[in-house]
């Protein structure tokens, strides 16, 4: 017998969605824009589970991400004919629902395609939840695709899962081969959001052509056998890789050293990054352990009602209007005899401008959030409430939008759950139930002791400036935690930020968190800072108890913190001056 081929040196994934609803020719464009192997889709987060089990409510055979299938339509036959695989967790509550609606459209547009999923995450959900799932590895995809599958769907898997399972199934690796897995972990989490890696959301963007930035394009990995890989993008299509990009992007959601997961426990703190080229940044180094022995498990139940009204007040005497408003509404509530609602929070943007020139710059919106387990407590008693102002309150007023009835607001909680009481399965394209067995050893995960900081940066004359001239930032949410990634380009600012900011300078900085338990995580590989911010966002994405319910922009209002910088590194930035 011949013996088989040798796998090809290089596996080119690909991602086409960061989140369910991102752009939807994308699928399209990587398919047609250059070559491919393994096309992936990220289409769950953890409030797309909360709207997908409301979904499954309203019809039970649903619970998957529609927009996927819809994708396919044109996506199935251009695939098939670029030799190219698809892997997606489009499958969400509902992973068998989806292969078999993917079957019925290859029929359908006359593709033929072989169809696998992987199954198992679901977990009994307890008394008051909507949904509960265990984030699976990458093992079941690579089940699948061995045997032969074009299309695998999954429901609840880790994000670098998408990655992990198809080079896993490429190159031959086994649960041993750590450090590989942990190179396309990190690859796999680079590619995840889509065009964050790409130059979108990024800190630096005013240093590139915005021509170049009007429409990025997806990322795509060139992964090797040992793990190492190369982060780039079509050739023709917009955005930037480069080391800013990529940085950003692995700083994104994360925390310490170790990146645990299902397959393996990536060392953050070992990753090398180094150009190669023109939208090119090589991955390598990067060490795996073994992962821990519980995997995560995301729960979401809905978490009560919530109602917003926001005030606009223009011109003069914002703060006694805002003061005069609060105060009419209290007592609006007391003399309706309801009682206010469990949670009720004000809060008063500044957006007004002195002598402005439209009335827009000249106002400043008030807004109030309200939050009850009684939907009546939140719904016409309040908007009745802020109704009954329009005419004997602040000179001037008016709402942004009528008052509504309130909407259900979600929680997520993320429990851990051993993993040999999860039941991993892959089905195989002929209906075969593979049985995937929990990775073996495990490791309890532990704090990495901190790296020796850098020497300090020389004595010399410093200008108060904001941080952002420098320094670059991601930031984002983990349930009711919010992290905050700082990067500098060189080592000079390096040696600065790693003793200029302590966990005392960025609570300091950002007020909101000076009573919150914050973490600091030191990354010299990355030239990074990594800030866990535990409790900011409550109880998390879905229960919008925040203006800035995802902490996306907490980065960005820390970068544009004023603190004393040294002159040397500002040499050629255009630093304002100090105007108050």
């Amino acid at each position: 017998m011949n013996a088989a081929p040798a796998p090809s040196p290089v596996l080119r994934i690909g991602n086409a969605s960061g989140f369910y609803g991102d752009r939807f020719d994308a699928l399209r464009e990587m398919l047609t824009g250059g070559p491919l192997d393994v096309l992936t889709g990220d289409y769950l987060a953890e409030l797309t589970m909360l709207i997908l089990g409301r979904s499954r409510l309203k019809d039970p055979q649903k619970g998957y991400a529609t927009t996927f299938l819809r994708q396919l339509e044109e996506g199935l036959g251009l695939a098939h004919e670029r030799g190219v695989r698809i892997v997606a967790n489009a499958g969400g509550l509902n992973p068998a629902g989806l292969a078999d609606a993917v079957r019925q459209l290859a029929d359908k547009v006359g593709v033929p395609v072989t169809v696998a999923h992987v199954e198992g995450d679901s977990l009994p959900v307890p008394d008051g939840f909507l949904t509960a799932n265990a984030y699976l590895g990458g093992s079941g995809i690579a089940a699948c695709l061995r045997a032969g599958a074009d299309v695998v769907v999954t429901g609840r898997v880790t994000d670098a899962a998408l990655v992990t399972g198809p080079a896993a199934a490429h190159f031959g690796w086994g649960p041993d081969d750590l450090d590989a897995l942990a190179g396309a972990v990190v690859a796999g989490h680079v590619l995840e959001c889509g065009t964050q890696a790409t130059g979108g959301n990024h800190a630096f963007f005013g240093d590139h052509d915005p021509a170049r930035l009007r429409r990025p394009g997806f990322p795509l990995a060139e992964i090797h056998a040992d793990g190492s890989s190369v982060i780039t993008k079509h050739d023709g299509t917009g955005g930037v890789v480069d080391l800013s990009t990529v940085t950003a992007q692995l700083l994104y959601e994360t925390g310490g050293a170790r990146y645990a997961g299902p397959d393996v426990t990536a060392r953050l703190d070992t990753v090398r990054l180094t150009p190669d080229g023109p939208d090119r940044v090589r991955i390598d180094g990067v060490r795996g352990e073994a992962p821990p022995p519980t995997l995560k498990a995301g729960l979401t139940r809905l978490g009560g009602w919530r109602n917003e009204v926001v005030f606009v007040l223009t011109g003069l005497d914002i703060e006694a209007k805002a003061d005069l408003v609060k105060a009419q509404f209290a007592d609006a509530l007391e003399r309706g005899g309801a009682r206010p609602p469990a949670e009720v929070r004000w809060e008063l943007a500044r957006t007004d401008h002195a002598d402005a020139d439209t009335e827009e710059r000249a106002s400043a919106l008030l807004r109030l959030v309200v939050r009850d387990q009684d939907a009546d407590a939140v719904g016409r008693t309040v908007s009745g409430a802020a109704i009954e102002l329009a005419l004997g309150s602040y000179p001037g007023f008016h709402v942004t939008a009528p008052p509504g009835k309130g909407a259900p607001y979600g929680v997520f909680e993320a429990r851990p759950v051993t993993a040999a009481e999860v039941e991993h399965i892959a089905v195989l394209p002929d209906g075969t139930r593979e049985v995937i067995e929990p990775a073996s050893p495990t490791q309890e995960l532990a704090e990495v002791e901190g790296p020796p900081l850098p020497g300090p940066y020389p004595s010399t004359s410093t200008r108060r400036a904001p941080l952002g001239l420098i320094a670059g930032a991601r930031s984002g949410d983990k349930g009711g935690d919010a992290n905050v990634g700082v990067w500098v380009r060189d080592d000079a600012a390096w040696r600065w930020l790693a003793h200029e900011l302590s966990v005392e300078r960025f609570k300091e900085l950002l007020p909101e968190t000076a009573d919150l338990t914050v973490v600091r995580h030191v990354l010299p590989n990355l030239r990074a800072l990594n800030f866990t911010v535990h409790g900011l966002l409550g109880e998390g994405v879905a229960a919008q108890a925040r203006f800035d319910p995802q902490a996306k922009a907490l980065g960005e209002w820390l970068r544009s913190r004023w603190l004393p910088i040294p002159v040397p590194l500002l040499d050629g930035i255009d630093a304002p001056e100090v105007t108050a």
